[in-house]
């Protein structure tokens, strides 16, 4: 739902560039271990966004966001800041989602996300979730943004009266929010009309625990921005403070001499929330800083952020977790350059993204995939290093390699097997039918596919009307042969028999003599002694033949 345009009155445009004017506080509350808010507010740019998840990452998604999104705090966007805000939130989604699919113990992490960004003389305005944004303009105290919840929904569509949200027993789900949940998320966008003197409340909905008309009244009566959110956070504490809140109060201004020449200041933290920031750390990532010396000196006496957790808070905060970001962070990003980037400009920064940047350990690079990405937003070389994101991309697992070429190995070994099962068919042969006619194949009878494994080799003059019934049956169901000799036998046999059984040689029959017989005449004597006087010798008697050549005449 994209909130409407409020036009300006006329003769009120500003003859000098406006500024925001801000301050910022965040505090923990007094019944959560960890502090899942973050908010940043400069002289452009104002986000507040609520971590949800818990244990699983809340502070996560909400430091990522706010410290993915801080290097629009500049006036400079040729008339497309609307654009640019908005792209950079779903940017921030998807990083959100990246983070998870690192380390899937952050998953069902979300964040909601109210931001302001002025630019050019106008306000662009984004929201998603329940956090809100409050205008104080000509004296009329109204809520700019829209709750995406359950019980918001209930009372457009009229089914709850407003009086009954605070108490419902889903007042507190959420419609849309950043995270893994969508790919692209439904956004509120405007771009609205601003005059100097104007103010504006961004808060978590911690804040919600005060009445309406008691936080109007501060924001109407409290003249100074400081004490304003102090005194914000502190009734927020007396109601009980459930929930984390954050508090961020900004008023439009015209840009003064004095502005321009204002040096840039450190990260601005309220010694009340410095406690709870400290706790963040500890929960929100999970490397310290490897330079300690680095440290600021606000920090010295919590340096190990570990061990203060461990010894405060509720007992249920040593059942927790800790989230972790990517072990080798220090070598893409160091807390010095996050320092560096903070230092060019005016600003506040509080919250688990406060944490994160005096730990060092940015969660919007916890993957090595976006590691140039966050060091490109940090240091304000968007276009030329945008362009350098794919040299950066990771190498291809050497795994897919192997993949590849063990792929490539079988194809060749699959391809020889087939050439060398194909010359081996090509030195058999057969007997089979051509045209009527018995004929001679080299190959085998088989088929591969589409593919023949033989070829005809000699076409015979023997019919196959000729041939016995049982062998024209044989020929038709072919019969193999060892190599074309082997095959020219069986045709042989096929034309003398008429059967395919093997061919031998046919021997002649003679009759062979078991002695000499005398002749009718002129007979020569048998030889002394070979045969006894007065009988006479036998003559030999031929035996029968068994040459099947011979049977078969």
């Amino acid at each position: 739902m994209a909130v409407p345009e409020t036009p300006a009155d006329k003769g009120s445009t500003p003859t000098r560039p406006l500024i925001m004017r801000y301050a910022a506080r965040s505090d923990v509350g007094r019944i959560r271990a960890k502090n899942d808010d973050s908010a940043y507010v400069g002289r452009h740019l104002a986000i507040v966004a609520d971590g949800m998840g818990g244990h699983a990452g809340g502070d996560v998604a909400s430091a990522a966001t706010v410290l993915d999104m801080l290097h629009l705090d500049h006036g400079n966007y040729d008339g497309d800041a609307g654009t640019v805000l908005a792209d950079e939130i779903q940017t921030a989604n998807s990083l959100l989602s990246e983070l998870v699919h690192i380390n899937p113990k952050l998953a069902g992490m979300g964040t909601t996300v109210t931001a302001l960004l002025l630019a050019e003389g106008k306000l662009h305005f984004a929201h998603i979730g329940d956090s809100r944004a409050y205008r104080l303009r000509n004296g009329e105290f109204k809520q700019i943004s829209v709750d995406h919840t359950f019980v918001q929904r209930l009372i457009d569509e009229g089914r709850l009266r407003p009086e009954e949200a605070e108490t419902h027993p889903h007042k507190n789900v959420l419609m849309r929010v950043l995270g893994d949940v969508d790919a692209s998320p439904e956004l509120d966008l405007a771009t609205l009309d601003v005059e100097p003197g104007e103010r504006w409340l961004l808060c978590s909905d911690g804040l919600n625990y005060v009445a309406g008309h008691v936080v109007e009244r501060t924001v109407r009566e409290t003249k100074d921005l400081r004490e304003c959110v102090e005194t914000l956070v502190d009734l927020t504490l007396e109601a009980g403070a459930p929930d984390n809140v954050t508090v961020v109060m900004l008023e439009i201004a015209e840009q003064t001499p004095d502005d321009i020449r204002t040096a840039a200041v450190e990260i601005v933290q309220p010694p009340a929330a410095a406690e709870d920031v400290t706790k963040a750390a500890a929960l929100a990532t999970a490397q310290p800083n490897p330079e300690p010396k680095a440290k600021p000196a606000d920090d010295a006496s919590g340096s190990d952020t570990r061990g203060e957790d461990a010894g405060t808070g509720p007992a249920s905060k040593a059942t927790e977790p800790t989230t972790s970001t990517d072990p080798h962070l220090g070598e893409h990003l160091s807390a010095a350059v996050l320092r560096e980037e903070l230092s060019m400009r005016p600003h506040e920064l509080v919250g688990a993204a406060a944490a994160a940047a005096e730990s060092g350990s940015i969660p919007t690079i916890a993957g090595r995939t976006v590691a140039r990405r966050a060091a490109t937003v940090l240091t304000h070389k968007s276009e030329q290093d945008r362009e350098e994101t794919d040299e950066y991309k990771p190498a291809a697992k050497p795994r897919r390699w192997v993949t590849i070429a063990t792929a490539a190995a079988l194809l060749v070994i699959l391809s020889v097997g087939l050439w060398l099962g194909y010359a081996w068919t090509q030195t058999r042969y057969y007997i089979g039918e051509y045209d009527s006619r018995v004929a001679i194949y080299n190959g085998v009878s088989q088929r591969l596919g589409p593919i023949q494994l033989s070829t005809l080799e000699t076409v015979t003059d023997i019919r196959m009307s000729d041939l016995p019934e049982f062998s024209q049956q044989r020929v038709r169901q072919t019969v193999p042969a060892r190599d074309l000799y082997d095959a020219q036998r069986i045709v042989k046999n096929l034309d003398l028999t008429g059967t395919t059984s093997p061919a031998e040689e046919c021997a002649s029959a003679s009759a062979t003599p078991t002695a000499a017989s005398p002749s009718a005449s002129g007979a020569a004597p048998a030889p002394s002694g070979t045969a006894p006087p007065g009988k006479a010798t036998q003559s030999a008697t031929p035996r029968p033949s068994t040459n099947p050549c011979e049977e078969a005449k």
